[in-house]
């Protein structure tokens, strides 16, 4: 059997995955990477309770920075705080946090490889009511073009606790984004979890589907019930989006000879983009991106936007059609 079709452990029934918060799982584990390591040090920009870090500030205070609405300037005290020894989080809305502070980002820490944790909470369309202002869709896109910086989308509050152990373990700037509301809970504790690692979820043969964040419970429902139909659907979580799993991801589409990617971004420069930049330098197949399309988000409830903006299973099932579509005519 090759690496390709070795399935990683998840849950076994998708219609009974649990629903629960993201921030929720990057504050347990920051409280306990706490206790077990003194160099850690949490920064926030007066949104403590919001992205679940007041644990850790009531447990260390001497260890917890409260800045203010000042994101530039905590940004800046990290880097020198990484600079002596120390292992920061930076926690605030992406939409500031690197939105407001992506100068700061790129100079003070990226050019410098201080080794500084950036968390992008809030991000996507789940923040809902609070509108575009608020909706960090182009985060991904503005990270990943920063050279020495890691970028991580987080499937779950499960991977997200393991993707903060990584962060710790891991020299250097890493970002790492999730959303506010509930999302369905996919992995499980035996779920691995690699920086730059890509995990194959379901093997099939006639699509491949890469999926980050929410948009990983979506691609597997997508696969379920496209299988109904007898259509093979290959599903990839790809929580790395820099430095993304070229190996994976490539050996996959040689077997599907087809791509579809699915984020909770703009598609432009997100997981689409880097995926499309791949592909058209590697190994050319049919594509088509389910994402944000070029567009600021609006007012609404997480799930009318998911619906809105086309990020759900049946969008990521008709682009897999297509792409297959297209590929039969090509052949």
């Amino acid at each position: 059997m090759s690496k390709i079709d070795k399935t990683v452990p998840i849950i076994s029934d998708l219609d009974k995955a649990e629903m629960a918060m993201s921030r929720v799982g990057f504050g347990e584990a920051l409280l306990e990477a706490g206790r077990k390591n003194k160099k850690v040090m949490a920064l926030c920009a007066d949104l403590t309770d919001s992205i679940k870090i007041s644990a850790f500030a009531e447990a260390f205070p001497d260890r917890f920075v409260q800045t203010g609405v000042a994101e530039q300037n905590m940004m800046g005290i990290a880097a020198g705080l990484a600079l002596s020894g120390k292992i920061p989080f930076v926690a605030s809305y992406a939409v500031f946090n690197p939105g407001r502070n992506w100068d700061q980002l790129r100079v003070s820490v990226a050019y410098s490889e201080a080794n500084v944790k950036i968390i992008g909470a809030h991000a996507g369309i789940s923040v809902g009511p609070d509108g575009a202002t608020h909706q960090a869709l182009e985060d991904v896109a503005i990270t990943r073009v920063i050279p020495n910086l890691v970028v991580i989308v987080p499937t779950d509050i499960v991977e997200t606790r393991k993707v903060v152990e990584a962060a710790i373990a891991h020299h250097g700037p890493v970002y790492i984004r999730f959303g506010r509301d509930k999302v369905p809970t996919v992995t499980v504790p035996e779920t691995p979890f690699t920086i730059g690692k890509a995990n194959l979820l379901r093997s099939g043969t006639d699509v491949t589907v890469c999926a980050n964040g929410p948009l990983v419970y979506e691609a597997l429902q997508a696969a379920a019930a496209l299988a109904r139909k007898k259509i093979s659907v290959e599903v990839l979580a790809v929580p790395t989006v820099k430095p993304l799993d070229e190996e994976t991801i490539i050996a996959s589409v040689k077997k599907t000879g087809a791509l579809v990617t699915a984020e909770e971004a703009q598609i432009n420069g997100g997981l689409g983009g880097a995926l499309a930049e791949l592909i058209g330098e590697k190994y050319p197949v049919p594509l088509r991106r389910v994402g944000v399309r070029d567009i600021f988000g609006e007012s609404g409830t997480p799930a009318e936007l998911m619906d809105a903006y086309g990020l759900r299973a049946k969008d990521i099932g008709e682009a897999a059609m297509a792409v297959i579509k297209r590929k039969s005519k090509k052949g």
